[in-house]
């Protein structure tokens, strides 16, 4: 048992220091290892749903392929949307309590106003509601839910651990930057999401860990999937300057169909809003089967049909093509506008790549064109509509690289993606479909500089710890002996709970002038600037701290749990509004 013991108190102690450390925003080497730790949980619960989803399908669809809706009976492409609505019904009925949103924009949602932190029940509800979308057959992505399942995983495992705030916050973009790159094979496409749409910032000591975390995930992915790219396409480029102003052409009207995805979804999500839930979900899974009844491509995450516009696009007919943006338009923007629990970005590739086609299609009966040149400007298309739709350009454009290998991409695909996200964002006033979301359900995202900084310290690297603990009332000869010890602040307690702090000058001013020969003296009664002490949790960081201070508190003592103080109580160091305020104004 004693060496059970000593084992035990070696771990807290070096558990209490990390925190401490990690609360520090420059913690490299901790930051480092949280990264590893974070990559290693996300990917493995990315590949384990990525494992349950693709096998089912196989198991339930006819002929090969994780994706093959398209053979399945008419009466089958209907009823298995509606099934799986009906599904998704009861789970969120029985189990959902208040969640309604998941997916990416939780994600923001959490990340801003909540700490960072998520719920077990938050998990599962993604996983398996995920799961079920998926299966079934809506009209809707993996992305938005590996995100979630990333960041949820990688904030429970913070949590258990009682890590500091600041750090909870990079390990869930740390947990989104894997999800992506798990889902895509895409590392960099990963970080750079992460960064650009999660945290929306771009931090130096945010990036060694996200890039660790990134590597795990997609180590783990290429393990058990493959090193190959999502998408095997042949080497395009740009052949000519000539097809610049096409380009430019393609850039505005993926502009306009992200502006009307966005238009839909918002309508769908507001005009809903007095629906149950439950309700929604079995009204989505309807639609989508009616959608996939006339145009079977729209069922599912649809990257069979993205590989086969970058490979055939020739079998494709306008009229086909238009189709296809049309009905995976309304399908997409009534699963998700309703509340299915999965993402936007699959559907936002394949919806992007069908434009890109049309446009190719249009000009390829011109001298000098090939059927390369097609799929070209489909994946030119795929990445303006991620961009335009997300309001993430840099996360687009390093994602149709990664997902091709197609470097000679670049040139043309900034232009596109900078003139669908000005057309989509200036002329339309279109935010990110996440941002739309989290408002069409009466929540706003706001943010500042001041709260970012905040947000990235931790209380427990800022801590005044030149203080002592005193009852209320001491004899004078022990406020002699307090003076001696050359402290700053004498915190004092009542019934044993920290209640007030006084500077220790100003005892000493009254011992050394009073000429009173009382027994006692009263701490609380002497002239001295007492203030109000309030408890704060050494795991919060200094944008919770700012908020105390604002809502009134004068100062605060730093304990492990805010709401589980006594008299027992560690106190770990004290924190004044002026040191706050030092942190924003450095």
């Amino acid at each position: 048992m004693g060496i059970i013991n000593t084992i035990k108190e070696a771990w807290l102690n070096w558990l209490e220091h990390g925190r401490i450390q990690l609360a520090r925003p420059d913690a490299s080497m901790h930051l480092a290892l949280v990264g590893l730790i974070t990559g290693f949980l996300a990917g493995s619960v990315i590949v384990i749903f990525r494992l349950l989803v693709e096998d089912t399908q196989d198991l339930l669809l006819p002929g090969t392929g994780a994706e093959n809706y398209e053979e399945l009976s008419v009466a089958g492409r209907f009823f298995l949307p509606t099934i799986g609505g009906i599904l998704l019904a009861l789970l969120f009925y029985f189990y959902a309590a208040n969640q309604r949103v998941l997916g990416i924009a939780k994600v923001i949602d959490r990340l801003t106003y909540h700490q960072g932190y998520f719920s077990l029940r938050g998990f599962l509800l993604q996983f398996f509601g995920a799961a079920i979308a998926i299966i079934c057959g809506h009209s809707v992505g993996r992305e938005g839910p590996h995100v979630y399942l990333g960041a949820s995983i990688s904030s429970l495992f913070a949590q258990a651990a009682s890590l500091p705030n600041n750090s909870i916050r990079t390990m869930v973009a740390c947990g989104a930057a894997a999800g992506v790159s798990a889902s895509f094979n895409t590392p960099l496409a990963g970080v750079i999401f992460a960064l650009e749409v999660v945290m929306m910032e771009f931090s130096l000591a945010s990036f060694i860990p996200i890039i660790l975390a990134s590597v795990v995930a997609t180590s783990l992915s290429n393990a058990v999937f493959g090193i190959q790219p999502a998408f095997e396409v042949p080497t395009m480029s740009l052949t000519s300057l000539t097809q610049l102003p096409i380009i430019m052409v393609l850039g505005i009207s993926i502009g306009v169909v992200s502006a009307l995805f966005n238009h839909m979804i918002e309508n769908v999500s507001r005009l809903s809003q007095p629906i149950n839930i439950w309700w929604k979900l079995c009204a989505a899974g309807v639609i989508a089967g009616a959608c996939g009844v006339i145009q079977p491509e729209v069922m599912g995450i649809g990257y069979d049909s993205i590989t086969f516009i970058l490979n055939n696009p020739q079998s494709f007919t306008i009229f086909g093509l238009v189709m296809l943006v049309c009905f995976k338009l309304i399908a997409t923007s009534f699963c998700v506008g309703l509340g299915v629990p999965a993402g936007m970005i699959g559907p936002a590739f394949i919806i992007g790549a069908a434009v890109g086609a049309i446009a190719g299609i249009l000009v390829s009966f011109t001298d000098g064109w090939s059927v390369n040149d097609i799929g070209f400007y489909a994946l030119l298309g795929m990445g303006a509509m991620m961009a335009a739709s997300l309001q993430a350009p840099l996360a687009a454009l390093t994602a149709i690289i990664e997902l091709t290998y197609n470097p000679g991409i670049v040139m043309p695909g900034m232009l596109t993606i900078v003139i669908a996200q000005l057309t989509a964002r200036v002329v339309f006033k279109k935010d990110s479909l996440f941002i739309t979301m989290l408002r069409s359900n009466d929540q706003d995202y706001q943010v500042n500089p001041i709260s970012l900084t905040l947000r990235r310290i931790g209380v427990a690297s800022l801590l005044e710890k030149n203080f002592i603990h005193s009852a209320r009332t001491v004899t004078r000869q022990q406020a002699e002996e307090m003076v001696k010890m050359n402290v700053k602040w004498i915190i004092i307690s009542n019934n044993g709970v920290p209640s007030r702090l006084i500077p220790m000058v100003d005892l000493a001013r009254y011992v050394k002038l009073s000429t009173e020969g009382l027994e006692e003296i009263d701490l609380i009664e002497i002239p001295a600037q007492r203030l109000q002490l309030d408890p704060i949790s050494l795991q919060s960081n200094l944008l919770e701290a700012h908020i105390k201070f604002k809502n009134g508190a004068e100062s605060l003592c730093v304990v492990f749990k805010e709401d589980k103080i006594n008299q027992h109580s560690r106190i770990y160091g004290i924190l004044l509004p002026d040191m706050v305020t030092a942190a924003y104004r450095v």
